[in-house]
């Protein structure tokens, strides 16, 4: 906030004026990334990371380290696409996949799981109309008339983030094991 004061010359009324006028534009969507980081927590309580862990198990033979890595960071964007934000997302999918094969089975990093998984969530983020605060608050700012519009121009870049992400975890947990 001191940089920005110098920048733009401005004193810290000016400061605290401005950032109550975005948070009141922005309104019911600053808490949105808190609120579903709970959801994923409840619906860890309740028992969907097991569900994921039990159809992956199902689905992939356990030694197909490409396929889990696969469905784990397509789950982490498509569930983020559900739920709106990859920290709802995350406590599920970590429990589900990234614990009981990723790291358990394969022995991965945890520290590459988390932050590789993460922007393949966001990934998802770039794709939805429920991550109101990074695609539908923009738009009403930015006073668009297609308030999907930030939606369609993310989609080519979120689909090639999240194709290297799948790539980059996949290669580090093979160089690891």
């Amino acid at each position: 906030m001191i940089v920005a004061m110098f920048m733009t010359k401005n004193t810290p009324v000016t400061a605290v004026k401005e950032s109550r006028r975005l948070l009141e534009a922005i309104g019911w969507a600053v808490v949105l990334p808190q609120l579903l980081a709970t959801l994923g927590m409840i619906f860890t309580q309740a028992g969907v990371g097991t569900v994921v862990a039990d159809l992956i198990t199902k689905m992939i033979p356990e030694n197909n380290l490409f396929m889990i890595v696969f469905v784990f960071c397509m789950g982490m964007a498509i569930f983020t696409i559900i739920m709106g934000n990859a920290f709802a997302a995350f406590p599920v999918m970590a429990a589900g996949i990234a614990l009981p094969f990723l790291i358990h089975q394969f022995h991965a990093d945890p520290n590459h799981i988390a932050a590789i998984s993460m922007f393949a969530g966001y990934c998802g983020t770039l794709m939805t109309p429920m991550a109101a605060n990074f695609n539908i608050v923009p738009a009403a700012l930015l006073d668009l008339k297609d308030k999907n519009h930030v939606i369609r121009i993310q989609i080519p870049t979120a689909l090639c983030v999240l194709a290297f992400n799948i790539v980059l975890m996949y290669f580090l947990i093979k160089w690891e094991v």
